[in-house]
């Protein structure tokens, strides 16, 4: 039996302008002397600092002080939403989370690749979605153009590279259906 089509993804260049690189630079400093050394709890600070970046940010939302969010002008994160310890959001492009969505701990969220049939191999990416009230547990990795559906649950140590459809639950390298919820 053989799996189905895979669906295209659509890949677009990532622009590395001087502007990028400096609002980079400007927040590694914010993340490091404001972000990084808040209490744990101090949800609504990291909030705040994420918003005066760019940040789409929703009413009662978790990003924890040792999530490293590398670009804030492309993170989406709906009502309710978290982004837990240690979890990397390497966003060159939009990464989206859905209302009541988690991220567990030690995860990397990861919408860039590199085109290696150009010349220099530059950056691409695909924007990453999760959707509403959705899962992923500890340890996962979520690979460029990845949706995640509503309801879904990605099981720890999970390696991402297609869409997992509403209300499955997967796991594994690559995810296997375990159920539907």
């Amino acid at each position: 039996m053989s799996d189905p089509p895979r669906k295209p993804k659509t890949y677009h260049d990532i622009n590395v302008t001087f502007g990028n690189r400096a609002a980079r630079a400007l927040w590694g400093i914010v993340y490091l002397l404001l972000y990084r050394p808040s209490p744990r709890t101090a949800h609504g600070w990291r909030c705040m600092l994420l918003r005066l970046f760019g940040a789409q940010i929703g009413k009662g939302v978790h990003p924890y002080n040792s999530a490293r969010i590398w670009a804030p002008w492309h993170l989406i994160m709906d009502d309710g939403s978290s982004i837990d310890d240690h979890v990397i959001c390497y966003n060159v492009t939009t990464v989206h989370l859905g209302r009541n969505a988690v991220v567990s701990q030690h995860s990397y969220l990861c919408p860039g690749s590199h085109d290696i049939d150009r010349p220099g191999r530059p950056v691409i990416g695909s924007p990453i979605h999760i959707g509403n009230d959705a899962w992923v547990a500890v340890q996962c990795f979520i690979g460029p153009g990845v949706t995640i559906g509503d309801n879904a649950v990605v099981g720890a140590r999970s390696t991402v590279t297609r869409d997992v459809a509403p209300d499955s639950v997967v796991a594994g390298s690559p995810p296997r259906l375990l159920r539907m919820r």
